[in-house]
């Protein structure tokens, strides 16, 4: 039997049992039923996400101390949930995988009867194995359980990559307005606040997109920088517009080698009576976004990994953040590559911190072995075995996490190798913030180089860099997107097609 069968099972008799005799007595009598698969697919690394990558709240755990769900009880709302997944950017999901969750997720959607609305929280760049857009064969699959006269409504992180088929089965769409994201719970208490809002007042809106064919990495999508800023100061004035509520602008995903790959603007109309006005502002934007695509550019200095390393040794700032932009965990790479520890001893760094290199064998031969032990380890390259080869290094350990007493295996581990404090992480992801750097016991602001597998830095670390430089470095999150290959994007495309002309198609939903 599957991981999770039983329990996907007891979670369908729960909603079941929920929606038939009701967990209290709602007085507005309005249901509204939740669910979602929240992932960032990268296509380019050859592995697949699978079930164990996700967290999966079930049932009545799926609202536990969550903003939005805290709302609409407050409001009298019945909330009907099935099943919540949310897993770290990596490959393709795995088709078994995905075909389990929307199946559980379909069936709580059966057993829950007549519902007002549905609310989905996504992320817009799921891609799944063997489907050409597994958004939208999900999001039609839930319209044909809940009926034509529910509304849909989805929130979504900015990075999504949204196809016109999808945006037309939905009546509301809303995006984070962030980037890097610090208004994630607030996206999603806007998307649920403009549902329950549309089911009182007996209106259905609709949703106006366009797909604009600009392909570019998160990092020339800083929305506190311009031309962004300028962008992303539109919406509000665009929601605060009679007859509309809600606007986004999609950065996209560009290592989702899809055809619905790209950027895209959305504006919701409060009703069908409003679609036109929807249209036009949508289409606007659309236009001032590709006005200005050649001003979409990082708003960092960038460099290869020598002169980004040999730059920070020189440079008359205490602290010098380098990003190791090509194998950034957050954008769905391995976490593994070796090339900057490799470069960083041969250039025998008076003092740095690399945070950190996935290798949960080598964190195992460290907790064994014990702090002050010395060690020599076959280093990374497991993962990534295209851009990357294991490491041998010899070093001392300095630190081992306690043994992690919530049930997670996270346990990260530091060894001092050469002049370099190498952080060895146990599963896949980024240090992002500075209690990621407190959890293993080291101040970045003491050392004069730290290493992170990020592209941007997270809100966290960028207001406590002194400096920053990002490493165009080899993997599977390449920041220069006109060099890699592509096969499945829509073309042309912005600006791998540099001297292309396009004029906005607005496509509406039902």
């Amino acid at each position: 039997m599957r991981f999770g069968e039983s329990l996907r099972a007891s979670a369908i008799l729960i909603v079941a049992v929920v929606s038939l005799l009701g967990c209290e007595e709602r007085e507005s009598g309005i249901r509204i039923l939740t669910g979602g698969i929240a992932h960032e697919s990268n296509t380019f690394i050859p592995h697949l996400s699978t079930e164990g990558d996700f967290t999966v709240r079930r049932g009545a755990a799926a609202l536990q101390d969550v903003e939005w769900a805290a709302f609409l009880h407050e409001s009298g709302v019945e909330v009907v949930p099935t099943l919540h997944a949310a897993a770290r950017p990596f490959g393709a999901v795995e088709r078994e995988t995905f075909d389990a969750f929307k199946g559980e997720i379909l069936e709580g959607a059966r057993a829950a009867g007549k519902v007002d609305g549905v609310y989905l929280d996504m992320h817009g760049a799921l891609h799944a194995e063997g489907y050409e857009d597994a958004q939208v064969d999900f999001v039609r699959a839930v319209r044909e359980i809940v009926g034509p006269d529910a509304l849909i409504a989805g929130s979504f992180d900015l990075h999504g990559n949204i196809s016109p088929e999808f945006a037309s089965e939905l009546n509301i769409l809303t995006a984070y307005r962030t980037a890097p994201h610090v208004d994630g719970e607030e996206t999603r208490l806007r998307a649920v606040t403009l549902l329950l809002d549309a089911i009182r007042d007996g209106r259905r809106p609709q949703v106006a997109h366009v797909n604009v064919p600009i392909l570019i990495p998160g990092e020339k999508g800083i929305t506190a920088v311009e031309p962004l800023q300028s962008l992303y100061a539109e919406i509000p004035r665009i929601a605060a517009r009679e007859g509309l509520i809600d606007a986004s602008i999609f950065v996209g995903m560009p290592w989702t080698d899809v055809q619905r790959a790209g950027m895209s603007v959305q504006v919701v109309a409060a009703d069908v009576s409003n679609a036109d006005l929807a249209r036009q502002e949508v289409e606007r934007l659309a236009r001032m976004l590709w006005d200005q695509r050649s001003d979409l550019q990082f708003d960092v200095p960038t460099a290869q990994i020598d002169e980004a390393i040999q730059t920070a040794v020189e440079a008359p700032e205490s602290t010098v953040f380098i990003t190791d932009s090509g194998d950034n965990t957050t954008a769905g790479a391995a976490g593994d590559g070796t090339l900057v520890l490799q470069r960083l001893l041969a250039h025998e760094v008076p003092d740095a911190v690399l945070a950190g290199v996935v290798d949960l064998h080598a964190v195992a031969a460290c907790v064994e072995a014990g702090v002050d032990a010395k060690v020599t380890l076959a280093l990374g390259g497991k993962l990534d075995n295209v851009f990357s080869e294991p490491l041998e290094i010899t070093g001392t350990v300095q630190f081992v996490a306690p043994e992690p007493a919530d049930g997670t295996r996270r346990r990260p581990v530091v060894v001092k190798v050469g002049n370099v404090l190498l952080v060895i992480l146990n599963t896949r992801r980024s240090f992002t913030a500075p209690a990621d750097f407190e959890e293993v016991g080291i101040d970045p602001l003491e050392h004069k180089i730290v290493v992170v597998k990020l592209g941007y830095l997270f809100q966290g670390l960028r207001d406590i860099a002194p400096r920053t430089i990002m490493a165009f470095t080899p993997g599977f999150a390449y920041q220069v997107v006109e060099n890699l290959t592509y096969e499945k994007i829509r073309r042309p495309m912005y600006p791998i097609d540099e001297d292309m002309e396009w004029s906005p198609a607005v496509v509406g939903s039902r």
